[in-house]
């Protein structure tokens, strides 16, 4: 089984931006050193318990401080950016670790309404940019292409003529585009488009089986890719003991309850502020379905779940989000239970 990881680089109580992002280099050189297959990092906007706010800001910063794993955006929301924006940044990021680059796309927002309308302006009102998504997509893909895109103006001095645009002016490679999704909308479009695809099983857990196989039997040859091609994302705590691992996974659970039901969220807290934490009987629902679809447990338990989750979907890479948060007492620049969920992982199945 290949392993790969996602990380939003998440923020505890006894954590600022700056702790989270240096512990994030942390778990990436761990999953670098241990031979995971790639690492992504997520688009989320005005969360405090998320710092993953430019996925291609943190990827040049990766880049620096890894060797080997691919490194990629687990997405970019295209409808928050202008397409050749996103061109230029991944087509410099592809010139900075050249063969290394994954340029994973998304459709929703990976906001609320008010951050969105402050990101995207009047646009947001509209909902333009998501209709126009699938073009986009498609521009983007031209402008990081070896030739560039061929514009047509019709308007001033330019009447009538063609330019071209490109992301960058002497490519050698291109990243690879993956699209996306968790919903049906993704799994037609990517097979429409002949690209790789990705469920974010991780965040909603419903409608995998659905999708993929969507994706499998809709799927057309495209220039860049002539089979259907995907793995899936999960939510990961893995630690010595089970119990340590569901104790460890306690503050993420109660973070997803607090999100599902519309109450008032903050970083992330430390394993005994959860376990001293009253939720609500709506609240645990969330919980007990959450840890349903998460891989807990020791290494041999969790290896088991993984090899099982593979099996059910018939993939044979997942990406796994090791949302393991921490113990009182530990140094604010570490996250030490995700970067052992990574090593515990990798001892039993790579």
């Amino acid at each position: 089984m290949r392993l790969s990881v996602l990380d939003l680089v998440p923020v505890r109580t006894d954590q600022s931006t700056a702790d989270a992002v240096a512990a994030t280099v942390q778990v990436a050189q761990t999953a670098d050193r241990l031979g995971f297959t790639r690492y992504w990092v997520a688009e989320h906007h005005n969360m405090p318990a998320v710092a993953a706010t430019s996925p291609p800001v943190l990827l040049a910063y990766l880049a620096n401080q890894t060797e080997r794993i691919r490194l990629g955006s687990g997405g970019v929301m295209l409808p928050n950016h202008a397409p050749l924006a996103v061109a230029e940044q991944f087509a410099l990021l592809e010139a900075m670790a050249p063969g290394r680059v994954d340029l994973g796309i998304g459709r929703a927002p990976g906001s609320d309404p008010v951050t969105s309308m402050a990101l995207r302006g009047a646009r947001a009102a509209n909902d333009e940019d998501i209709e126009r998504f699938p073009e986009y997509l498609d521009h983007v893909a031209a402008l990081m292409s070896t030739g560039g895109a061929r514009v047509g103006l019709s308007r001033g001095m330019l009447a009538q003529q063609d330019y071209t645009l490109k992301a960058t002016p002497a490519e050698v490679g291109e990243c690879t585009l993956w699209l996306l999704g968790s919903s049906m909308y993704s799994a037609h479009l990517a097979a429409a488009k002949g690209l790789p695809y990705v469920f974010a099983n991780h965040f909603s857990g419903q409608g995998t089986a659905e999708a993929l196989a969507t994706y499998r039997a809709e799927f057309r040859p495209s220039p860049e890719l002539s089979a259907p091609r995907t793995f899936l994302t999960v939510n990961a705590s893995v630690a010595d003991t089970a119990e340590e691992a569901h104790r460890l996974l306690l503050p993420n659970l109660q973070m997803m309850g607090r999100l599902r039901t519309g109450r008032p969220l903050g970083p992330l807290d430390l394993v005994e502020k959860a376990e001293a934490t009253s939720v609500s009987a709506q609240e645990q629902l969330i919980i007990d379905s959450s840890v349903a679809r998460t891989v807990v447990g020791d290494a041999a338990g969790a290896a088991d779940q993984m090899r099982a989750l593979a099996a059910e979907f018939d993939v044979d890479e997942v990406m796994v989000n090791p949302v393991a948060s921490a113990f009182a007492g530990t140094a604010a620049d570490t996250a030490p239970a995700r970067e052992r969920t990574l090593e515990l992982l990798a001892k039993e199945l790579l």
